[in-house]
């Protein structure tokens, strides 16, 4: 339970950070257009600390964290959202920082953001089996 908790701190510390990041980078750079980085604290925020609050309800009433795959759910997801996270920051500052971004680099960010999607899902796979098999075993 104390690992879900600190994981969702964690979250929010980062979360809260790329909030300020975005209001600030922006704003010293005099960037006016869109970007990424505004919806990356959000994502952080969502994906991270509210999505580790609500499975640390789960633990509360369902023990998940003593079913087999846990880890790999544990693992994964956390991957996958940090991946997510890194890949959003590199392309909301490409974003600011290019007016036209070269093909090469837009396909390479896009193609390293769907991987980290994938990475993603496959953490929100394990999550449902434990979460089923959990409720199958009580």
């Amino acid at each position: 339970m104390k690992k879900l908790i600190n994981t969702a701190f964690v979250y929010m510390i980062l979360g809260l950070f790329f909030g300020l990041f975005y209001r600030e980078y922006t704003n010293i750079l005099n960037f006016t257009g869109d970007t990424v980085l505004s919806v990356l604290h959000t994502h952080t925020l969502i994906l991270g600390m509210f999505f580790f609050l609500i499975v640390s309800l789960f633990e509360q009433t369902l023990k998940i964290t003593e079913h087999k795959k846990f880890n790999k759910f544990f693992i994964s997801y956390n991957v996958g959202v940090v991946l997510t996270i890194a890949f959003m920051l590199m392309r909301g500052i490409t974003d600011v920082h290019l007016t036209v971004v070269p093909k090469g680099l837009d396909a390479s960010i896009s193609g390293m953001s769907g991987i980290a999607h994938i990475v993603l899902t496959v953490g929100l796979f394990y999550f449902f089996s434990v979460l089923r098999d959990t409720v199958k075993d009580k």
